[in-house]
């Protein structure tokens, strides 16, 4: 049995979000191929994530198990204990909202996540898999505009500083573009979603 950490980032409600939607549909198919995995339900904004303040930096280079039920490290232990992550969340201003940046200052902790050897810094979330699930105004995957995107680069770097490179991505791209028809695209992109959950 594996345990899954769906880890959502976006501000709209869920029937609002074509993030959400595309990343519903991909727990929703996963659920089904896998009935007996623990999917544990990671919504940011209703968690609360704060930026990181003095508290919670001054514990970032805990003894391990260190600070266990702190309310910032608790959740770099429980990025550690997963087995799968399922990440959801827009495209803005050609990056991730903030408030997924500052979750990533919350699980990027030495002695827990990763650790600093004479060779440098080592990521300690080896053998998991992960999956962004993402949407975007434009089009970014491919094309003139595709150096612009720096939201999947920055979260395939950072989880593959923490060990974690198998890594896939699924985005629903043009969804803003003037012609375009958004409704057809994420049907397509939940279709894929609902593909790729019953491999994952």
């Amino acid at each position: 049995m594996s345990k899954v950490l769906y880890i959502k980032a976006s501000i709209k409600p869920a029937d609002a979000s074509r993030t959400t939607r595309l990343s519903d549909a991909f727990i929703a198919a996963y659920r089904e191929q896998n009935p007996e995995d623990e999917i544990i339900t990671l919504d940011l904004y209703q968690e609360g994530i704060d930026f990181l303040r003095p508290g919670g930096a001054d514990l970032h280079h805990p003894q391990p198990g260190e600070g266990r039920e702190h309310p910032v490290l608790k959740y770099a232990y429980q990025f550690l204990e997963a087995d799968k992550y399922v990440l959801s969340e827009p495209l803005w201003n050609l990056g991730i909202p903030a408030i997924l940046k500052a979750y990533i200052d919350y699980i990027c902790v030495a002695n827990v996540t990763f650790k600093y050897t004479a060779q440098g810094p080592v990521g300690l979330c080896l053998g998991k898999q992960a999956i962004n699930i993402t949407s975007r105004g434009g089009g970014y995957s491919d094309g003139p505009f595709a150096d612009m995107e720096m939201g999947d680069r920055y979260l395939r770097t950072i989880f593959g500083f923490l060990g974690i490179t198998n890594y896939q991505t699924l985005s629903a791209e043009l969804l803003d573009i003037v012609g375009q028809d958004a409704e057809a695209i994420l049907s397509e992109g939940i279709r894929k979603s609902r593909g790729l959950a019953r491999t994952f």
